[in-house]
């Protein structure tokens, strides 16, 4: 089929939208690094919005009703908005679904040591990484301490031009002959992988000389460590064991390319599909179905655990509203998850032409070409995958049409070679139709990922069009 180029079909005013959508996504990605902060985000323009804390109108022991906004948090670190429809929500809803985790490094809970004057944080890797790919580069911590008391200090060093950053050191090229003969998945293993943080003594046990001080002079870089961690944040080293600090690149997202069509920053996976859907949501003012915009946690990693999709908390939540709306009713709880349509809004490969080897040409997503849908993912024999309905899709394709959004269809790289997977399969179960849907990006889960501005607009647009369907 024919591949169209988008830049060129876009008017002025068309061309103006387009920069501030971007300019706004490039601000939401600088903000919003981990979970939790994507989470803060997504309250705060909620709330901006109109949306009101689901807790606070049951606390107030008020009902719903059509054109009313609520959203609902898990954790901190899982949220879900929902713009009540003019039909009963057990007749189903529009589900924009995105994860806001991304692949990174997370700091273990025994973690501050000292080797040979230098102090480090011993680490852990999360998702699927290529580990070579940290090294030698700025990086910045982000996260809470939390206290015994519950006190939480919100963590972040690195971002601010007087911020110091940190780094994983790598092996100097002059001594790198054997480390070169090694397989990349070995050329820097996960116990490599830890933080340098300091380097300076503590100057009280420079200054003692006495023989008792031996032991302490000898880890006086980790003791400097823990006093300015207890001078900024008032953290001891045993409050390690109730942190979560996560490692992530250092810097902002910046426009990529001499003619500025792209983007360059950490975190598109899948934080591209997740402030686009939130962009669909806060401006798709009514709609028939009820619309909801689901941001959960943990994708990267199985969608285990509390704040992942396979917890109940959705379908929990969605019982609340119900009771609220039509009243408590285990059938149309069933009913209305049954009968959603939902976008599992995640990335797709975008082809690269320098490595087209992993690509079957025709059926793969390209730059400027549109929203991606992916009928089915999984790996080789579509295992592991949620594969839409013909139907389904053919709704989808109206529905785009009537709005004029740019799409296309594709699957991620050669059958043979690999594949990915998202939270359809698990929203599937519930017997709702799901397809997975998002914007194409190059270098997907490396420090540093890329996505063309066309396709973060015409993404926004195709889950407005969706929303209203």
């Amino acid at each position: 089929m024919e591949r169209k180029n988008i830049w060129t079909t876009y008017s002025e005013q068309q061309l103006q939208e387009l920069d501030s959508i971007n300019e706004k996504y490039k601000a939401c990605l600088d903000a919003g690094k981990t979970e939790r902060e994507c989470v803060e985000i997504t309250i705060r323009m909620a709330e901006e919005a109109g949306y009101r804390n689901l807790k606070d109108v049951q606390a107030a022991g008020e009902s719903l009703k059509a054109g009313d906004k609520v959203y609902a948090v898990n954790m901190d670190k899982m949220l879900a908005l929902f713009r009540i429809g003019s039909e009963p929500i057990s007749s189903g809803m529009n589900i924009l679904g995105a994860h806001i985790d991304s692949p990174r490094i997370d700091v273990k809970q025994n973690p501050l040591y000292e080797n040979e004057g230098f102090s480090y944080l011993d680490t852990h890797y999360y998702g699927g990484i290529k580990k070579y790919q940290w090294v030698a580069q700025p990086l910045a911590l982000h996260g809470v301490v939390v206290k015994k008391d519950g006190t939480v200090e919100k963590v972040c060093i690195g971002e601010e031009a007087s911020d110091p950053v940190f780094v994983i050191t790598d092996l100097l090229v002059h001594l790198a002959q054997e480390q070169l003969e090694k397989k990349a998945s070995k050329v820097i293993e996960g116990e490599k992988l830890d933080l340098l943080i300091g380097n300076c003594p503590l100057e009280e046990v420079l200054e003692a000389g006495s023989d008792s001080r031996k032991k302490e002079q000898k880890d006086a870089v980790k003791a400097n460590v823990l006093r300015l961690l207890k001078e900024k944040y008032n953290m001891d080293e045993e409050d390690f064991y109730s942190a979560e600090l996560e490692i992530v690149p250092a810097g902002k997202a910046r426009d990529c390319g001499i003619d500025r069509s792209m983007i360059l920053s950490y975190g598109q996976d899948d934080r591209v599909c997740a402030f686009t859907s939130l962009f669909a949501m806060l401006d798709v003012k009514k709609a028939k179905k009820t619309g909801c915009c689901l941001l959960v946690d943990k994708e990267e990693i199985g969608s285990v655990g509390a704040t992942g999709m396979h917890s109940r908390f959705f379908e929990n939540t969605v019982a609340e509203l119900i009771a609220m709306t039509e009243g408590e009713s285990e059938l149309k709880v069933r009913r209305a998850l049954s009968s959603s349509r939902m976008l599992s809004s995640d990335v797709s490969a975008a082809y690269d032409p320098m490595f087209a080897e992993a690509f079957e040409k025709r059926s793969s997503a390209f730059f400027a070409n549109g929203i991606t849908f992916n009928k089915f993912t999984g790996s080789r024999g579509k295992s592991g995958s949620n594969d839409a309905n013909a139907e389904y899709i053919a709704a989808l394709r109206k529905a785009m049409d009537d709005a004029g959004v740019a799409y296309q269809f594709a699957e991620l790289g050669r059958v043979d070679l690999g594949g990915g997977g998202t939270i359809a399969y698990i929203m599937a179960n519930y017997g709702m139709e799901v397809i997975d849907s998002g914007v194409a990006v190059l270098n997907m889960h490396a420090p540093y990922e890329v996505s063309s501005k066309a396709d973060v607009y015409e993404a926004v647009k195709g889950y407005r069009a969706f929303l209203k369907m």
